[in-house]
């Protein structure tokens, strides 16, 4: 039985795996993070358009580029003189953020569930455009990715487990564990470099 479902889902879960390692070598701030989320997106793209949650699918094209973008950021676009360091976000930016977050979930979830048979489209909206939001923060090194990252990790259990998505739905409560010690590994060191 257990063997059975590693040989049905190998290719998830080996997606899941490289998807763990990410978030531990970007927890220490690692470029090398960024190859192991461009391999996860690859193979997670394929998963997701066979579950039918299409703007999953899609979002894991953005992983692809923003993974190039984000590998280009951390490893090539500053020298050791000007290294990317550690930022936060006013309060007034984050309600921008949020409220242009708002306008694209309703907007692409009505056209998700008017146009296709898109599964959950208003969730996966939601776990999709705020994902997109999340990476670009991981890019830039903006400390507050990790909450943002908590509640898209947070809803996005509920939403494999809909899709029977499993060995994904236990990556993601993985994720809601490490998000944390991610938060308090960035927000030390930025604390370090502030004050």
């Amino acid at each position: 039985m257990i063997s059975n479902f590693f040989i049905e889902n190998w290719f998830e879960i080996v997606a899941a795996l490289l998807a763990i390692s990410y978030l531990f070598l970007a927890m220490r701030q690692d470029a090398k993070c960024w190859v192991a989320w461009i391999l996860s997106s690859l193979m997670y793209l394929f998963v997701m358009y066979s579950a039918g949650l299409y703007m999953e699918a899609a979002l894991q094209i953005f992983y692809l580029i923003i993974g190039f973008y984000g590998l280009y950021e951390w490893k090539y676009a500053h020298n050791t003189k000007a290294q990317l360091t550690i930022k936060i976000w006013s309060f007034r930016k984050h309600s921008l953020v949020l409220s242009f977050l708002f306008f694209l979930v309703i907007s692409s979830g009505y056209i998700l569930a008017n146009n296709t048979n898109a599964a959950s489209p208003y969730v996966d909206a939601f776990t999709t455009w705020g994902a997109i939001i999340a990476s670009y923060m991981v890019a830039k090194k903006i400390l507050e990715n990790w909450i943002y990252w908590f509640v898209i990790d947070f809803v996005s259990v509920f939403l494999f487990i809909s899709r029977e998505l499993y060995p994904t739905a236990l990556l993601f409560i993985v994720y809601l564990i490490l998000v944390v010690f991610g938060y308090r590994s960035w927000k030390r060191e930025w604390q370090l470099k502030h004050g």
